[in-house]
C-alpha cells in the first residue's frame, strides 16, 4: 500500500500548486473510510498502520493533535491540507540542514555525521540501512522527494527526532534502576511534554513497584536470612512472611520505595543536565562518552542524596511486625540506637555498582539496537515501542545480573546492625566471608525473585504508563 501511496499520490501531490488540491484530497479520501468528510483518530491511525510500519504508535495522534485546530471529533479536509503544507515546509528545513554540502541528496556520510553531532554512533553500514528506509530509487542516496514522500505522514520531520526513536525508554520501572537518565528534544521542553512524561513515568514506577513489592522484600529476605538457612526458597519464603506478618506484610518497605521516585528522579535528572554542560564546550552537542560519564555521575549523586532512604526501605523489610509503626519511626529509632552514620552503611558497594550498571546497561543497549539497525532497519527508521521495550529491558536485566553482587553486599551491609548487634564488618571482610561460608553462590542470593518480578513490572509499567498519559493529555 505505501507503494502506492508513493507512486500515485504523493507524486501527483508534488506536481501540483497550492491552488490544486487533487492529490491531497485524494489521500484524504482514502483515509476517511466512512465518507463523512472527517478523519477521526481511529480512521487516520488504521490509515496509517495500513500503509506502513514504518509509522510508531503514537504517530496518528501526533499528527491528529497537530492538524485539529478547531479541536473537534475530526480533522476535515482543509485542517489535513493545511497540516500537510506546513509539515512540508518544516521536512524542507530538516533536508537542508542534513545537506551539507548543498547537492540536493543526502548521503551515508551526511547521516553518520548528523547522528554523531547528537552523540548517536553508527557504522557506514548502519546508515546505508537507514537511507534504505527512505530511498525509493535504489540510488543509496534520498533526494527532496524521496525525503518528502516519506515524512510527508510521518510526524518525525529531523534527525533529532530520527534519532529521538532510539532513546533507552524510561517508561519501565524494575525496582532499581540506576541507568542514564532520558533526554528531551527542544520541542518536549517548549511544550511542557517533558514534565508530563517525568509525571507519567513516576506513576507507572509507584504502580509497578507497588505490585511487585512482595517479590522485592523476598529478595532481601533472601539476600540477609538465606545465610541462617540455605533452604530458603521461593515459595518457602512467602510462606514465611505469611505467618510472621499476614498479607499486609508482603509490602513493608515499600513505602519508601514509592516516596523516594520522585526526589530521585528530579536529582538525576538536575544532576544529569548540569553534567552535561559541565561536559561540552562551546555548546556544542555531547558524544556518546560525555553522555555516559555524564549519566554515571548523576546516579552517583543522586544515589547518595536519597541513600538514608535505601537503609530506611531495607530495615522495613527486615523488620518484624511490630518493630516500627512506619517511615518517621524506623528513622527515629536507628538515629537513637545506632547513629547518623547506620543511614550510610553500605554506601561504598551502592557507588561501587554505579558505574558497572550504567556501563552494560549502555552497551547491551547499544548493541541490541546495532543488531536491529543492521538487520531491519531497512524498512523504517523507527523500531516502533515493543522494540524499544524490549532493548531497555534485557539492558537493564543484564546489568542487574552482573552488579547483583555488589547489591547483596550492600544489603548485608545496611543489615549489620540487625545481624550482628552492632558489629561493623567492612565491604573485603564481608566478600570473603561470603565466599568462604557460602561459595559463589552466595553472592547470587535473592536473585531469583529479583527476575520473576520482571515480565510483571515492565507489562504492569507501560499498562499504567499509556492509562495516565491519556489523563494528561501527553500524546
Amino acid at each position: 500500500m505505501l507503494r502506492w501511496l508513493r507512486g500515485f499520490v504523493l507524486p501527483t501531490v508534488a506536481c501540483q500548486e497550492d491552488e490544486d488540491s487533487s492529490g491531497y484530497k485524494t489521500l484524504f479520501q482514502n483515509l476517511d473510510r466512512d465518507g463523512d468528510g472527517l478523519v477521526d483518530i481511529v480512521e487516520l491511525q488504521e490509515g496509517l498502520r495500513n500503509w506502513s510500519s514504518s509509522f510508531g504508535v503514537n504517530s496518528g495522534a501526533e499528527i491528529f493533535k497537530a492538524g485539529n485546530t478547531n479541536d473537534d471529533s475530526g480533522l476535515d479536509f482543509g485542517e489535513f491540507m493545511q497540516y500537510l503544507k506546513d509539515h512540508e515546509k518544516k521536512m524542507r528545513l530538516a533536508f537542508n540542514s542534513l545537506d551539507k554540502n548543498d547537492d540536493g541528496i543526502i548521503e551515508t556520510s551526511e547521516i553518520i555525521a548528523a547522528l554523531k553531532s547528537l552523540g548517536m554512533h553508527i557504522s557506514e553500514a548502519q546508515a546505508k540501512k537507514i537511507i534504505q528506509s527512505i530511498d525509493g530509487d535504489g540510488t543509496l542516496t534520498v533526494d527532496w522527494d524521496e525525503w518528502k514522500y516519506y515524512f510527508l505522514l510521518h510526524p518525525a520531520t529531523n534527525i533529532d527526532e530520527i534519532a529521538h526513536f532510539w532513546k533507552n525508554s524510561t517508561i519501565i520501572d524494575i525496582g532499581e534502576s540506576i541507568s542514564i537518565p532520558d533526554e528531551f528534544t527542544e520541542e518536549e521542553k517548549r511544550s511542557g511534554d517533558w514534565w508530563r512524561r517525568l509525571v507519567a513515568g513516576g506513576i507507572a514506577g509507584a504502580v509497578a513497584r507497588t505490585c511487585t513489592a512482595p517479590f522485592d522484600r523476598l529478595k532481601v529476605i533472601m539476600q540477609v536470612h538465606s545465610t541462617k538457612s540455605r533452604r530458603m526458597r521461593l515459595i518457602g519464603g512467602f510462606e514465611q512472611m505469611l505467618k510472621e506478618g499476614g498479607i499486609r506484610c508482603l509490602w513493608r518497605g515499600n513505602g519508601v520505595n514509592i516516596f523516594k521516585i520522585a526526589p530521585e528522579t528530579a536529582l538525576k535528572i538536575g544532576a544529569y543536565e548540569q553534567y552535561k554542560k559541565w561536559l561540552s564546550f562551546d555548546g556544542a552537542k555531547i558524544g556518546i562518552i560525555e553522555r555516559f560519564i555524564s549519566g554515571s555521575l548523576a546516579g552517583a549523586t543522586a544515589q547518595t542524596c536519597i541513600y538514608p532512604m535505601e537503609v530506611l526501605k531495607t530495615r522495613l523489610a527486615l523488620g518484624k511486625t511490630g518493630q516500627y509503626s512506619g517511615i518517621i519511626d524506623c528513622g527515629k529509632k536507628l538515629l537513637k540506637q545506632e547513629g547518623v552514620r547506620t543511614f550510610f552503611k553500605g554506601y561504598s558497594p551502592n557507588l561501587l555498582g554505579i558505574l558497572p550498571y550504567a556501563g552494560i546497561d549502555f552497551a547491551v543497549y547499544e548493541l541490541l539496537k546495532n543488531y536491529w539497525l543492521e538487520h531491519h532497519a531497512t524498512e523504517s527508521v523507527d523500531p516502533g515501542i515493543m522494540i524499544l521495550l524490549g532493548c531497555s529491558t534485557l539492558s537493564h536485566t543484564f546489568a542487574q545480573i552482573a552488579t547483583f553482587p555488589l547489591n547483596l553486599i550492600r544489603t548485608r551491609m545496611q543489615a549489620q546492625a540487625l545481624e550482628e548487634k552492632g558489629t561493623t564488618t567492612s565491604m573485603i571482610h564481608l566478600v570473603q566471608e561470603i565466599y568462604y561460608n557460602e561459595g559463589k553462590r552466595g553472592f547470587f542470593r535473592g536473585l531469583t525473585p529479583n527476575i520473576i518480578k520482571l515480565l510483571p513490572a515492565v507489562v504492569i509499567s507501560c499498562v499504567a504508563y499509556e492509562i495516565v498519559r491519556q489523563h494528561l493529555e501527553l500524546i
